[in-house]
């Protein structure tokens, strides 16, 4: 049965035992890398191993967010500014956010990269700490959602599916969750007229992934493992996708990477998304992760079901109006 994690690979090439260890653990997909990637030819054969060592059409993820958070770049993919300097020069910030999405789906899909770990609708605040801010799109419910929609419209339109992240809200964050535990003191009032109230309008989206922050308001756990701050995602907030942690390797959550992941599904997220494609570690993770659930593996088949080929795109047309709404 389908393992309730997704894992990465050491570097460009899928080696004989990852190969075999993944055809026996068998993750619900994978997630890609700078180290993974070097020219679009050997980009796409990776991919390909990765589906073939499970025997099917399993997602394979990247984070291509643009600005300080994109894998793939020069010479062979574009470099992105980062969204929201590019968003606060837009004549139309809407248009302008779902032409980037559909340009960046564009790039994924010809190298067999089918999900994109975006839209990013975490609000942008005064104490929002610098990693995070520059990879938001604004500072108001409003406009986030309408940001956030037209990324996953963009990613939609090109073949890609969406990750809406990070559930319920890390933008009052002012600590980088990669080497800390954020902590966020406002009321759950606050939080469900602003941060949380972003997510509830964009729950319908297929995929979404966990936030490592403690919300006092409703426990001193962090988001990913708290079974309060997951109840409120699904009960509040209705998002009924599949949820997939943050990496649990970041340098948030305390224990070993085992723990954590067993903690995570505990709480009732999906599956657990492990990044860095340490050897050790991946072992690790597939023998403390029991198979998807009937519900996880659902949902899991609900997202995939929405995969479609891309719609057709004139590229040069596509950037050159992007080009114009953001000179």
């Amino acid at each position: 049965m389908t393992g309730a994690f997704i894992l990465g690979c050491e570097g460009p090439d899928l080696s004989p035992r990852e190969s075999a260890f993944f055809r026996d653990a068998d993750p619900w997909g994978f997630i890609l890398f700078s180290r993974n990637i070097e020219t679009p030819e050997r980009l796409r054969s990776l991919t390909d191993a990765l589906r073939e060592a499970v025997g099917r059409d399993a997602p394979v993820l990247i984070d291509q967010e643009g600005g300080r958070v994109q894998r793939m770049g020069p010479p062979f993919w574009t470099r992105w500014p980062r969204p929201l300097t590019q968003m606060s020069r837009a004549r139309d910030p809407e248009r302008a956010m779902f032409l980037r999405a559909r340009l960046i789906a564009e790039e994924l899909r010809a190298v067999g990269i089918d999900v994109n770990c975006t839209p990013t609708a975490d609000i942008a605040c005064d104490g929002t700490h610098p990693f995070l801010l520059s990879r938001l799109y604004g500072d108001s419910v409003e406009t986030v959602v309408a940001r956030a929609r037209a990324n996953a419209e963009g990613c939609r339109a090109g073949g890609v599916l969406p990750v809406l992240k990070h559930i319920p809200g890390h933008g009052r964050g002012t600590v980088d969750s990669h080497l800390g535990l954020p902590r966020v003191e406002a009321s759950l009032e606050e939080l469900r007229a602003s941060d949380f109230e972003v997510f509830r309008r964009l729950s319908d989206l297929p995929l979404g992934m966990s936030a490592h922050v403690v919300y006092s308001a409703l426990d001193e756990a962090a988001g990913t493992i708290s079974p309060r701050v997951i109840s409120e995602i699904r009960d509040w907030i209705g998002f009924d996708g599949l949820l997939m942690t943050d990496d649990i390797g970041m340098g948030a959550l305390g224990g070993d990477v085992a723990t954590r992941a067993a903690a995570a599904l505990a709480a009732g997220c999906d599956v657990v998304l492990h990044c860095n494609g340490e050897w050790d570690d991946m072992q690790a993770i597939a023998e403390a992760c029991p198979p998807m659930t009937d519900m996880a593996a659902a949902r899991g088949g609900r997202a995939l079901a929405m995969r479609t080929g891309p719609a057709a795109l004139d590229t040069a047309a596509a950037r050159a109006e992007l080009d114009a709404l953001t000179a």
